[in-house]
């Protein structure tokens, strides 16, 4: 029989720290430091997130820009078009009404001369009144100012009562369609009588020597 030494229990083998090896602890140092601070995972998505939203802002910001702009040469389209519309109208409607002209003036002859009676007179206060709707405006005065830009000077004068170049007879009245002159004013023109001012001139100036006498007697 063998004899077991009393309070002695075989211990499993169990590595201690000391008895690692130096491969051990750097395998152990390269775990610890891949396992180190992580970024936790709901930043990451907010990142992506934020990220994903500029994005979409600057596309939304590039489309706002192209609408504004599609926008403005819309209207701007639309009122070239609106503007191109009235000037054709208008340029139909004067050529319309420059055929008409020459009847106007035989109508407002027939006024004249007391000749505008009976039916004559109906047609012509409803042509008249058509033309009128249509913008047709006279215009010329006797003893307005002459204006080159719309009277047509025919016959000239001179005459002393008059202190500028004057319509003093309107042979043929001139006619628009808003600022568009269709015919100007014929017109008789009369200006300030010439060399009035230098005969007053002179007479002033003649004053002052019978006042003194004439040149004293030696």
């Amino acid at each position: 029989m063998t004899e077991e030494t009393p309070g002695f229990e075989e211990q499993p083998d169990v590595p201690s720290e000391a008895a690692k090896t130096p491969d051990d602890a750097a395998k152990g140092a390269g775990s610890a430091d891949k396992a180190g601070p992580a970024a936790p995972a709901g930043d990451l998505e907010q990142v992506a997130l934020q990220a994903q939203l500029d994005q979409v802002r600057t596309a939304l910001n590039e489309r706002t820009a192209d609408l504004q702009r599609l926008q403005a040469e819309y209207q701007n389209y639309r009122r070239r078009v609106e503007r191109d519309r009235v000037t054709v109208k208008e340029i139909a409607v004067a050529s319309l009404l420059s055929e008409l002209l020459p009847v106007l003036d035989d109508i407002g002859r027939a006024r004249d001369h007391g000749e505008l009676v009976g039916g004559f007179k109906s047609v012509g206060e409803s042509v008249e009144t058509v033309v009128a709707k249509l913008g047709l405006q006279q215009f010329g005065k006797e003893g307005e100012p002459f204006d080159p830009l719309i009277h047509e000077a025919l016959m000239h004068s001179y005459a002393p009562d008059v202190t500028e170049t004057t319509c003093v007879q309107i042979l043929q009245p001139g006619y628009r369609i808003g600022e568009r002159t269709i015919r100007p004013a014929r017109v008789a023109v009369a200006e300030p009588q010439p060399g009035a001012g230098s005969g007053k001139g002179e007479g002033e100036t003649a004053a002052p020597d019978e006042e003194s006498g004439g040149p004293e007697e030696g």
